[in-house]
């Protein structure tokens, strides 16, 4: 069992989420206030998407990230903040005898240099890198990570000095990702979050996350987490475990049934199972350390 987990808070996500619930962060200022709600409740990690404020569908506005940084820096500078770097990758396949005729409104393929704009320009301590190539869902959508493009990115986050998270949806990205850490592609110690629950990745339960943590490099610090109802089942299984966890509004919409949740209360939730168990819950220094990440000045 882990005695001192960090917890990651996501919070808002890219998915089609708003509408779903009264609360969705959208704004760039509703989605720092929801962070830094989740940080006063005891996340170590900040984990950001950002939204068209019209549409409200995920966005890879650099000016939007940017807000978004300075807005919590400007009320917490202890925080960890992990930007996304998933954006860029979906591809709407075309329906019935038409595949290659891709559904332009719901198609955002780019190459990993502009995918990775936004962490070049603001150097968050962390982000994401997802390690394959997934069926989203259960309509034409699929999110398109070759390995060579993920050798690229992996190069490119480590030339702006941030920290890859190395998101597992799957035992092929699992494989994947542990061979990028072999190649030395990912400094020491490496970091993967292991995502259960994703239509049509690995399934949410306790043999697939523990079956996972089993295939992870022996020097790996990890987190796992489960999507929906499933979230704060799969907190107490990943601590113990071994690893951290993560919540938040990307993954799960209600605290109880028909409850709706908030960042906030999913954090201290999360809390309340660690301290059941008998760990502590890290604070942002304490996940530094366990990261390796440089200390704040």
């Amino acid at each position: 069992m882990n005695s001192n987990v960090i917890i990651t808070c996501a919070v808002t996500g890219a998915g089609d989420t708003v509408g779903k619930h009264p609360e969705i962060p959208v704004s760039a200022e509703q989605i720092a206030n929801s962070a830094l709600e989740a940080a006063s409740a005891g996340a170590a990690i900040v984990h950001c998407h950002v939204r068209n404020l019209e549409t409200g569908r995920g966005s890879r506005d650099v000016s939007l990230y940017r807000e978004v940084m300075e807005r919590i820096r400007a009320k917490n500078t202890d925080v960890i903040i992990n930007l996304t770097a998933g954006m860029g990758g979906d591809v709407e396949i075309g329906g019935g005898q038409n595949p290659r005729q891709f559904d332009e409104e719901f198609t955002d393929l780019v190459g990993p240099v502009e995918r990775l704009l936004h962490v070049a320009e603001l150097r968050p301590e962390i982000c994401t890198l997802d390690c394959g190539t997934l069926n989203f869902g259960d309509g034409n959508g699929i999110v398109v990570q070759t390995p060579n493009q993920l050798r690229e990115q992996a190069e490119l986050i480590r030339s702006y000095g941030v920290k890859p998270e190395m998101e597992i949806f799957d035992s092929g990205n699992l494989w994947f990702a542990s061979q990028m850490c072999k190649e030395g592609l990912i400094d020491e110690p490496p970091m993967f979050q292991l995502c259960l629950g994703i239509p049509w990745g690995a399934p949410v339960n306790t043999e697939t996350m523990a079956y996972m943590v089993s295939q992870l490099p022996e020097n790996a610090v990890w987190a796992g987490f489960g999507i929906g109802r499933m979230q704060m089942p799969m907190v107490a299984q990943a601590m113990l475990l071994g690893g951290h966890v993560r919540v938040g509004l990307e993954d799960n919409l209600y605290l109880d049934k028909g409850v709706y949740a908030s960042n906030g209360s999913l954090t201290e939730r999360a809390c309340t199972i660690i301290h059941s168990l008998g760990a502590s819950v890290a604070s942002p220094d304490e996940a530094r350390s366990i990261l390796g990440l440089t200390p704040l000045k």
